[in-house]
């Protein structure tokens, strides 16, 4: 069984609080699954977590290049990626996906379901909510 934390109720303004959150939680866990509808919030909540790692560059969303890499004023180096528009695994081994994930560094997956039978075992899950009322649920869980 895994390890799950809930934050429900959460506005825009508050996801600081759940980035905190998911730092504390995450221990070593270094692949962080986005999960969540189309506009549920994966962007807004990769740019607090950027901001929770202390990413010197802007976080936006990948959604054109798939992946982005951000460095941390550690000088650690953090991937975000978008998956959304592959339409195949092949596209993500062709891009060296395997490399980034076995890397040791944070990776930040949106849209991590198109690439489900290349994830590692140990991974972090993140389920984004969105309540239409302006607020979020959470759902954050350790798998592996």
């Amino acid at each position: 069984m895994s390890e799950v934390i809930t934050l429900n109720d959460i506005g825009l303004n508050e996801l600081d609080t759940v980035a905190k959150a998911v730092l504390e939680f995450s221990e070593d866990c270094k692949i962080w699954l986005l999960m969540g509808e189309m506009g549920a919030g994966k962007t807004t909540l990769s740019k607090a977590l950027g901001k929770a790692l202390d990413i010197v560059d802007e976080v936006q969303s990948p959604t054109f290049s798939i992946v982005n890499e951000y460095l941390s004023v550690n000088d650690e180096t953090v991937y975000h990626f978008d998956f959304y528009r592959l339409e195949s695994e092949d596209e993500a081994m062709a891009i060296g996906i395997e490399d980034y994930f076995y890397s040791g560094n944070i990776c930040l997956l949106e849209w991590p379901q198109k690439v489900a039978s290349l994830l590692p075992e140990k991974f972090l899950r993140i389920d984004i909510e969105d309540t239409r009322e302006g607020k979020r649920n959470f759902k954050i869980s350790k798998h592996g």
